[in-house]
């Protein structure tokens, strides 16, 4: 019973954080302010963090485990490529869609610091694009993408364009449930906006059009 309150007393102090960190943005707030939304005494949060930044970490990491191992799971009952890639839209999107503060902590404040995006690219973000990539390769290897197009390249463009979805959910003026768009951004990325094949340039046209040097 005693570790069971202390568990949920660590997770009322991570909840409070998400709240105070997109609120105040993570530099500005103080951990007496997420004491006090917490209902805790300042010291109790040294109890179970050791500063500031161990609260961040420890957010992103357990949050993201969980996120990943789930869906492992998930991937593992689909049974078409397709299917596949709605799963991973479709967790992405719930995950930051269901938590508007979360989403502002994951969108804005853990991009102003090179120093997270690096520590956070290194270790939830690698097993998060090791998900996605076994499904893009699952896709190319069953004929629903391209096999010539670099797998990398392919689960970075799907994972931008989760990203920027998110974004502009956050920035948008009413709330909506993002999740929805789960599906059809898999049928956009399987069949495309086109009506026919469009030919893309070479490069070197395309930079010459660009103005690039």
């Amino acid at each position: 019973m005693a570790r069971r309150r202390s568990d949920d007393k660590r997770q009322r102090i991570q909840q409070a954080a998400i709240k105070v960190f997109a609120r105040k943005g993570y530099f500005a707030a103080k951990v007496s302010e997420i004491a006090k939304k917490a209902g805790v005494a300042d010291g109790t949060i040294y109890l179970y963090f050791r500063n500031k930044e161990a609260i961040l970490v420890a957010l992103f990491d357990e949050i993201m485990a969980e996120h990943v191992e789930q869906g492992r799971r998930e991937l593992a009952k689909a049974s078409t490529p397709a299917e596949r890639l709605r799963i991973v839209a479709e967790r992405h999107l719930s995950l930051l869609g269901g938590n508007r503060d979360l989403a502002v902590v994951f969108q804005v404040e853990l991009r102003q610091s090179t120093k997270f995006m690096k520590r956070f690219s290194a270790s939830w973000l690698k097993d998060y694009f090791a998900l996605l990539d076994h499904a893009i390769e699952d896709a190319q290897q069953a004929g629903s993408l391209r096999s010539d197009l670099p797998r990398k390249l392919v689960a970075r463009a799907f994972f931008g364009a989760l990203d920027e979805m998110v974004t502009s959910w956050i920035l948008a003026d009413k709330d909506y449930d993002l999740a929805r768009w789960a599906a059809p951004l898999v049928d956009l990325f399987l069949n495309g906006a086109a009506l026919g094949r469009v030919p893309v340039p070479a490069q070197a046209e395309a930079l010459a059009l660009s103005g690039a040097d």
